[in-house]
């Protein structure tokens, strides 16, 4: 059966379809390894940064390839990694690994934190290197348009690690919405489990001694330099604003995937938010947040109306739908999302697991539509037990750029998708308790809200403090003032520290 790339579909291109089936794969001996194209029986040379979590999860998916370099902050949390790639070289500082070891390696792994995502990944590519970056892809709107660009620059083989992006799922169930079996999609609700981490703290004292095997200034990287804590590092650093994206961030680049998939939305128009108390430091307990897009072009069988997209975490549901049996999980214990179009709904899990159509009695009638999109191989159905998201992208890596089957979350496609995920982080920090209460437009091209005026201030709990005394409760709650414009522009493109730079924006 022919198969066709999702972006391929979308635009209906007849050309772009008979590129994606004429590619060829040229072995290294025509072009030279030099060049970045090998055979697929040849092995890439590839460096993990950021090893401790679950990139050493990535660089287990990946050892059918040469692991020649190993680069982490923290060496003891790092240890059982060194430990399984013995004869890989060993270092604290990327930029040191770049400049002592860049001609030998091909393409790198990049798992630390959010904020480091982009610096890293950015300077990679212009060096040529292929890149997958755990999700979210970037810290910052504008550092998602970066990257977005500077992959089409320089022709290197991209991959997000949002890994159910590579599982038959997401495809599945663009497949039914594009054979017309719900009808228009005018409405999609998402929500996660998350946070599991601690959220809604206020600035640790950093008062403890910094272990001697973790880099702290490292760690840092771009970011306003403050006293080690351990409430930062290991994992913790996710609910903290200046190093990763809340839950929000964290799991939407998963939840979220079938509805880009499917509906394709492009940039909202506008975006409003509400949640749990908003401080200065840490992303909220829990949130809610709405966007709205614009109507689109018909896909398939079906029309693309104005779209509203609800999402929800930190305990936050939507509403239950009528059509769900007394004693039916809504998703799956991990999260979901919900698609209402005007002939009926889809519900699906996280990762866009075990689809269905509601109420589930109806998938009895339901005849399964022909597959349009490419699947990628490897999948075993066990998303924890698959290496086929690493493994798309390593064969992306030894592709011709220009014959090149892109890898399935490459960064065309997860650029965009971060960039409005990473747009609701900005509206939840604008909406706090005294802040911009009301629907904020978007102006998607130019990465700006536009209806914030010049001298617009809100309030943000900047210290927070709850004691008894006497059998008496004592607040001391204050607030730092800001220019409303000022700090939206602040965060979506966020000022770097400590001598790191980002290569420029390229020209289109």
């Amino acid at each position: 059966m022919k198969t066709v790339t999702r972006r391929d579909f979308i635009k209906g291109s007849a050309a772009g379809i008979a590129g994606a089936m004429a590619f060829t794969i040229l072995p290294s001996r025509v072009f030279g390894k030099t060049l970045g194209h090998v055979a697929p029986s040849d092995r890439l040379n590839i460096a993990g940064i950021g090893i401790g979590g679950v990139g050493r999860r990535n660089l287990q998916n990946m050892k059918t390839e040469n692991i020649v370099a190993l680069c982490d902050v923290d060496w003891d949390y790092a240890l059982k990694t060194f430990q399984d790639f013995p004869d890989a070289k060993q270092f604290k500082d990327w930029r040191v690994m770049l400049d002592e070891m860049g001609k030998d390696i091909d393409a790198i792994l990049i798992a630390t934190p959010d904020h480091t995502h982009a610096v890293i990944a950015a300077n990679a590519m212009t060096l040529g290197k292929h890149v997958y970056v755990q999700k979210p892809l970037t810290h910052s709107v504008y550092e998602a348009r970066l990257l977005t660009k500077l992959a089409k620059k320089y022709k290197v083989a991209t991959q997000m690690g949002n890994q159910g992006n590579s599982f038959d799922y997401c495809r599945q169930v663009a497949e039914w919405i594009w054979s017309g079996v719900i009808g228009d999609v005018y409405e999609v609700h998402c929500w996660t489990d998350r946070p599991i981490w601690p959220q809604g703290l206020m600035q640790p004292p950093g008062t403890a001694k910094c272990p001697e095997t973790l880099g702290w200034d490292l760690f840092i990287g771009p970011a306003e330099m403050r006293p080690y804590d351990p409430a930062y590092t290991p994992w913790n650093w996710r609910g903290f604003y200046d190093f990763g994206t809340g839950a929000l961030g964290d799991m939407a680049l998963h939840i979220m995937d079938p509805m880009i998939w499917a509906l394709d939305p492009g940039h909202p128009s506008s975006v409003s938010a509400s949640s749990t108390l908003s401080n200065l430091y840490s992303a909220p307990h829990a949130e809610m947040i709405t966007y709205q897009f614009p109507e689109r072009a018909p896909k398939g069988n079906v029309k693309m109306p104005a779209l509203k997209v609800v999402w929800y975490d930190g305990g936050l549901l939507p509403p239950r739908p009528e059509e769900l049996a007394d004693g039916e999980m809504m998703g799956d214990s991990n999260g979901g999302i919900i698609f209402i179009g005007t002939k009926g709904k889809i519900m699906t899990g996280c990762y866009g697991m075990n689809p269905t159509l509601l109420p589930r009695s109806d998938m009895q009638f339901f005849k399964q539509p022909d597959p349009v999109l490419r699947r990628v191989p490897g999948f075993t159905g066990n998303v924890w037990d698959t290496d086929a998201h690493e493994q798309d992208w390593i064969r992306a890596c030894k592709e011709d750029p220009d014959n090149r089957i892109e890898a399935s979350s490459n960064f065309q496609f997860s650029g965009p998708f971060t960039e409005m995920v990473n747009m609701g982080v900005l509206a939840v920090r604008l909406s706090g308790p005294t802040g911009l209460h009301r629907e904020l437009k978007w102006d998607g091209e130019n990465m700006r809200f536009t209806n914030i005026s010049d001298t617009e201030v809100f309030q943000i709990v900047n210290y927070d403090d709850f004691q008894v005394i006497d059998g008496d409760p004592r607040f001391d709650r204050r607030y730092a003032e800001f220019n409303a414009k000022q700090m939206a522009e602040e965060w979506v493109k966020h000022t770097y520290h400590n001598g790191f730079t980002l290569p420029d924006m390229p020209a289109e």
